[in-house]
């Protein structure tokens, strides 16, 4: 795990240069200053000494990977918001419903972001399409057992992120 005093020097070195970056990145400086921060904190999470021949490279590739997920959640939200415009009004959810379910999007966006492209197509044909494994088969022009082996892959991999805390 690095040491508070290594991430301590390293925030202080490079947080400026790190914010503008991620300003320039993003736009915005209030969401800049969050994903400067969540770096940070990533960093404080991790588990290997940190050993930086280049502090800013590292600082950057981290924070890349944040607003890829910074961008993705806006795009997710977007979509929902979208979606939710074309309900009545009557039938939309509560404030509050509406953040728990935007949430739970989050978080089965990034379990899915997790699987190959063919994987989680065919999982989300099966979850969400309620479509057979043949059908799947035959619009993805591959094989029923591989349609299977895709889905228990993509079943397996949403359980190992699951409960990998809990272990």
């Amino acid at each position: 795990m690095p040491s508070d005093d290594s991430v301590q020097t390293l925030y202080s070195d490079h947080h400026g240069w790190l914010h503008a970056w991620l300003r320039s990145q993003l736009g915005n400086a209030a969401d800049a200053a969050d994903l400067a921060q969540d770096t940070f904190l990533r960093l404080l999470q991790r588990r290997e000494q940190l050993h930086l021949n280049t502090p800013r490279a590292f600082l950057r590739k981290v924070a890349r990977g944040l607003v890829i997920d910074h961008w993705r959640r806006e795009e997710l939200h977007k979509a929902y918001l979208e979606a939710l415009s074309h309900l009545p009004e009557a039938l939309a959810p509560a404030a509050e419903t509406r953040e728990l379910l935007l949430e739970l999007l989050e978080r089965i966006a990034r379990m899915l972001d997790g699987l190959k492209p063919k994987v989680r197509r065919a999982f989300l044909l099966a979850q969400c399409e309620g479509l057979k494994h043949q059908v799947i088969a035959d619009q993805m022009g591959i094989s029923v057992r591989t349609v299977e082996r895709y889905i228990a892959d993509a079943l397996y991999h949403c359980y190992v992120l699951r409960y990998q805390d809990e272990c």
